[in-house]
């Protein structure tokens, strides 16, 4: 049954590389959804697959890349109003 997650990572999360990251923790581990770096200083994510991969991905998320500092990952399940097809950094 596919599941959908919204995140907002915060922390040193900017500028390090933290949304290529993402996709390519997305593609490792078979998950949809997107990415992009929020105004105000933040990544927003949206994640969706089958629930244990989306719990998976969102573990991986809350360590973050060598180069960040994670500090709060704020995750709300949603149900999905729109299917996608792969994995894209937004602007």
């Amino acid at each position: 049954m596919l599941k959908q997650a919204h995140l907002y990572i915060k922390g040193d999360v900017i500028g390090v590389g933290f949304r290529a990251w993402t996709k390519i923790q997305a593609k490792i581990t078979g998950v949809t959804g997107w990415v992009r770096n929020h105004e105000d200083g933040f990544v927003e994510t949206v994640i969706q697959g089958d629930e244990k991969k989306v719990k998976s991905i969102i573990d991986s998320i809350k360590q973050g890349p060598p180069v960040s500092h994670v500090q709060d990952v704020e995750v709300y399940w949603q149900d999905a109003k729109e299917i996608f097809d792969g994995f894209e950094i937004r602007k």
